[in-house]
């Protein structure tokens, strides 16, 4: 007989960064914005005392209608299958940010940014995916903590992007100077860089990401088949380097090794238990509710201190006098810097989310828990809030610069291992598998809520302050918002996650149907064209005499080493 080479459950490690490049283009574009979002509102004729409301309404805009539609996404996915729709949040975002890099007039920067957020629901349904891919809980730190690691890597380009290329005719007039679309557009450049990285995304996960959906798996996927016939001479050597047997392997390994009457047995059988709708009680379970009031509060107030942000970066100076300055609360004026130098701030702060994401992140969660990390991050926000505007009176330009960096690079801590944690803690609180897309769509919508009106907010009570003098108005608006949001986590209790209702499932079924699908492990170097080659050697010599007598150990070792995957036709699906 022979063993695997690692026992324990392992990653889909190929499939977990095809994800992530798909993920890799939101981050990117996103950040891009906030360097240059002041000097954009303020070209559109806008005063500079109303440049925060209408930042922040702006900002608000795409969360409300990503809100709205994130549901409807969530439910698509679940019916259509997870893949499509991220597909089709791509395509739609990339062609909204051209529309949004062109725009002339505040009405079309809104419109612009409205029909982006109703565009695309990819934020909750790669969420599922990853649940989807990773069951284990003991894997699921490392997993949820990626697509945060994404963002803060897409944190790092998109500000730079945004700050060093925006208005590129004024920034770079050697280069730019004599085209007259960069000086009639000059937000535009950043826009089209990032959706090149959109189209990338896009046409990897279209040729190399395979559906997780239980009830779509084994379906045929013509962009799966493309991205094979492409990738096909690049996979021959290696397999017939890695074969024991090459005249053998060639004319058996690609046959299936179940009939295709099993397949479509077990098809059929996937997608009528999938096919009952999920009831409001199953998605606002206790447990779950409790989850979505936290990720709420914690989308709100993060969010909302990252938009109004770079509108504080960009306020004028003001130097404190008796006129101005009445300490401790009255006082007034910003950092006065341009959006190339925000941009460098925010390109710091991403290369420091990600080391913190990257390098403690797990460690911290094996060594405290989920739960107790998230329990701390939302006592150390409040903090943050309440210390940020602080940091305009400091008069050495250098000591201003350091505290307020160290209060950014606290705050990104905080944030990077918040919501991975509260991702996993709202995954583990589902009754179901079968739920989490519609549960990730409620939890976007929620989140989207919280993303809606923390910015518009945030900017509103941020102009109403500078103009009588109280700069520190929106930051203790949501000091006072994210102190709101200790309180739930207290509450919370760690579910066991929806495996559990999957698994008893899976065990109920009939002999020869789930348990029949041979799962696949993306990194295991002995398999072939989606089938395990030491299997199908031993079946066929009829060496396997000791998986007939123990047939629990042997399912047991595949479904354990084995990702997500079940076999069609040759292909993993």
């Amino acid at each position: 007989m022979t063993s695997h080479k690692n026992d324990g459950p392992k990653l889909p490690v190929q499939q977990l960064a095809i994800l992530a490049i798909a993920r890799f283009a939101e981050p990117l574009a996103l950040t891009s914005v906030f360097p240059y979002l002041p000097e954009m509102i303020a070209s559109f004729g806008v005063e500079k005392n109303e440049v925060a409301r209408w930042a922040g309404l702006t900002g608000a805009i795409f969360s409300i209608s990503q809100s709205c539609t994130a549901v409807a996404w969530g439910r698509a996915s679940d019916k259509f299958g997870r893949k499509p729709i991220i597909l089709i949040g791509l395509l739609s975002t990339m062609i909204c940010f051209l529309v949004w890099g062109m725009s002339t007039s505040l009405p079309m920067a809104i419109t612009a940014r409205a029909i982006m957020g109703s565009g695309n629901g990819n934020v909750g349904i790669i969420r599922t995916m990853v649940a989807e891919m990773v069951p284990e809980r003991v894997l699921q730190p490392k997993a949820f903590s990626l697509m945060p690691l994404v963002w803060s890597i897409g944190s790092v380009f998109g500000p730079a992007f945004g700050g060093f290329f925006a208005q590129p005719a004024k920034q770079f007039p050697n280069v730019f100077g004599n085209i007259e679309f960069f000086k009639t557009y000059p937000f535009a450049l950043p826009n089209i860089m990032a959706c090149c990285v959109f189209f990338i995304s896009f046409m990897t996960g279209l040729l190399f990401l395979k559906e997780t959906l239980e009830s779509k798996r084994n379906k045929r996927d013509w962009g799966l088949e493309l991205g094979e016939k492409l990738t096909r001479p690049f996979h021959r050597s290696k397999r017939t380097k890695n074969l024991r047997r090459r005249s053998f392997v060639d004319s058996e390994a690609s046959a299936p090794l179940l009939a295709q009457s099993a397949m479509s047995s077990s098809s059929s059988h996937l997608e009528s238990k999938h096919s009952d709708p999920v009831s409001m009680k199953d998605i606002f379970a206790p447990q779950t509710s409790i989850n979505l009031i936290c990720y709420t509060f914690l989308a709100l107030h993060s969010v909302a201190y990252d938009q109004v942000l770079p509108v504080f970066l960009n306020y004028p100076r003001v130097i404190p006098d008796e006129h101005n300055t009445s300490l401790p609360f009255k006082f007034t004026g910003g950092f006065g810097l341009s959006s190339d130098k925000i941009g460098t701030i925010y390109t710091v702060y991403g290369i420091s989310c990600g080391v913190i994401q990257f390098f403690l992140f797990p460690k911290l969660c094996a060594m405290f828990g989920v739960l107790g990390i998230y329990r701390f991050a939302t006592v150390v926000f409040p903090i943050i809030y309440f210390l940020t505007p602080y940091t305009v009176l400091v008069q050495d330009t250098t000591a201003r610069h350091i505290f307020f960096l160290t209060i950014m690079l606290v705050k990104g801590f905080v944030v990077i291992v918040a919501f991975p944690c509260t991702t996993i803690l709202l995954t583990n609180s589902a009754t179901s598998l079968r739920i989490l897309g519609t549960l990730n769509g409620v939890a976007t919508t929620f989140s989207g809520l919280g993303r809606a009106a923390g910015p518009a907010a945030a900017g509103a009570v941020f102009s109403w302050g500078v103009q009588r003098g109280y700069v520190i108005a929106a930051w203790w608006f949501l000091g006072l918002i994210a102190l709101m949001g200790t309180i739930p986590p207290w509450f919370i209790i760690e579910g066991d996650g929806p495996t559990a209702s999957s698994t008893a499932t899976s065990t109920s079924t009939s002999d020869g149907e789930e348990e029949s699908l041979l799962q696949r492990d993306d990194d295991d170097d002995s398999s072939v064209d989606g089938y395990d080659e030491v299997a199908v050697l031993e079946a066929l010599e009829g060496e396997d005499s000791e998986s007939e007598t123990e047939p629990g150990k042997e399912r047991k070792k595949r479904t354990t080493n084995g990702s997500y995957g079940t076999m069609n036709n040759g292909t993993a699906s």
